[in-house]
């Protein structure tokens, strides 16, 4: 399903598609929120130099059609954020990709993985819970309140 999806680390050159893959699904759904301009604004600052990692998915024909990053939250964890794929590549495999990398990505990095959403996000979330994240109250209490929409949080366990 994902066949010819490319893995593609970040670069400078790469921190526009990084914020425009994120918005324009952002948008789609929700208000764009300070948190997330910030973040989308300033990828290397924010999250490489911090210690995390942006994702992306590449298709041949295509071009970077999806984003994901890693990034280190001070309350503790590594968060599973601004996972995007443009909407002319859906249905190709390339959220499942792209949340398989960034989960082996994870597993080199010292905290736990977990990842804030909303319920709107069904698609997503059943993806989620295929991969091993399971739907968490501990982390809804500690981070939930990072965005306003959120109203789903999960942590990764690993899959049986």
């Amino acid at each position: 399903m994902s066949a010819g999806v490319e893995l593609v680390a970040y670069a400078p050159s790469l921190a526009r598609a990084f914020h425009d893959i994120n918005i324009a699904w952002i948008e789609t759904m929700f208000e764009v929120e300070p948190h997330d301009r910030e973040v989308l604004e300033n990828p290397q600052a924010m999250i490489i130099d911090k210690g995390g990692e942006v994702l992306f998915a590449r298709l041949p024909e295509l071009g970077i059609v999806g984003a994901c990053a890693l990034m280190p939250n001070p309350a503790g964890g590594v968060e599973l954020t601004k996972m995007g794929v443009l909407e002319e590549a859906r249905g190709r495999g390339v959220g499942e990709f792209l949340l398989a990398a960034a989960i082996e990505q994870a597993r080199h990095m010292p905290a736990p993985l977990f990842l804030l959403t909303n319920r709107k996000c069904a698609t997503a979330i059943r993806l989620y819970e295929r991969h091993g994240f399971v739907h968490d109250g501990e982390i809804m209490a500690k981070h939930g309140g990072d965005y306003g929409r959120c109203d789903v949080a999960m942590r990764f366990v690993g899959r049986d």
